[in-house]
């Protein structure tokens, strides 16, 4: 099933997102972890793509997926590959029933011998007109930054960019992860003034490992309240400490998201199950979301 059709249903729509390990354990301790997630009733989970694996292992763990009775969506980028790979890809997620894609641009990787391949895309705006342009029949998902892209902290010329993404043929927009729900709400004030009609499903990165999610911030330029951050601090060496405040603060988040309007909640998992899984147990017994 395509991703956009689940929205507009009249209840929240709650999803989870992973990467594929680099090994064959990893793989199988990944897959597991969806099964344990399994009696939640996701609506959907969207895989990465990651460097350590080929371009091809999302669509991969999105099939395995799909085989657990979840629906799956695979994450492309075009930084590093040819239209030619690109297309390639596009072919094989047709071939193998996904429906849904996640198309971004992708980290320019740090390398300064890196060069982009000279047929490429420099955006991702390029990607999702070509995916459309090619009449891929694909439910086309892309990024929102609340708090600005890194490359461009710039509020407003960050809404333009995703204006040319949604005018390319987005259909959802899942924003990057925040700690502060104003940042969600502002953003989401400005996309509508902005004249983007899509769903705008935000993205929350539950916090388990505080040392982790600071190194994550840092580079992502992404803010972590001062309550919050002050409490973490405090917790520095207690990772089972760290991980109950992260769950709280997620699951308040969370609620307050949903009471005011959002179409549903997109975890960031880092591949792990048991904080999201208390969270959305938590919304669940508040009446927040459905129960499976």
């Amino acid at each position: 099933m395509r991703v956009d059709a689940l929205y507009g249903r009249g209840r929240p729509i709650v999803s989870f997102e992973f990467f594929p390990p680099a090994t064959p354990e990893g793989e199988a301790a990944l897959v597991r972890t969806i099964e344990a997630l399994r009696p939640l009733a996701p609506s959907f989970v969207s895989v990465t793509r990651t460097g350590v694996r080929p371009r091809e292992a999302p669509v991969e763990l999105a099939m395995q997926i799909k085989g657990l009775g979840i629906e799956g969506a695979a994450h492309m980028t075009c930084v590093r590959d040819t239209r030619e790979e690109i297309a390639t890809l596009l072919d094989l997620m047709v071939a193998r029933g996904i429906e849904n894609v996640v198309a971004l641009r992708g980290d320019i990787p740090p390398d300064p011998a890196f060069r982009r391949p000279d047929d490429g895309f420099h955006y991702a705006a390029d990607l999702i007109a070509f995916i459309r342009a090619r009449g891929y029949p694909l439910c086309v998902t892309a990024a929102g930054h609340p708090e600005g892209h890194p490359e461009c902290r710039d509020l407003d010329l960050s809404i333009a960019h995703l204006r040319a993404k949604v005018d390319a043929g987005v259909d959802v927009v899942i924003t990057q992860l925040f700690y502060d729900n104003d940042d969600y709400f502002r953003f989401v004030e400005r996309a509508r003034h902005a004249g983007i009609r899509v769903p705008l499903v935000p993205g929350i990165m539950p916090i388990t490992n505080w040392p982790q999610i600071e190194r994550i911030t840092r580079l992502s330029g992404n803010q972590v309240p001062a309550a919050l951050r002050e409490r973490l601090e405090r917790l520095r060496d207690d990772e089972a400490g760290a991980m109950t405040v992260g769950v709280e603060w997620a699951t308040e988040q969370c609620a307050d998201l949903l009471r005011s309007g959002a179409p549903g909640i997109h975890f960031y998992t880092l591949n792990k199950s048991p904080a999201t899984r208390a969270i959305f147990e938590r919304l669940i017994a508040a009446a927040a979301v459905p129960h499976p």
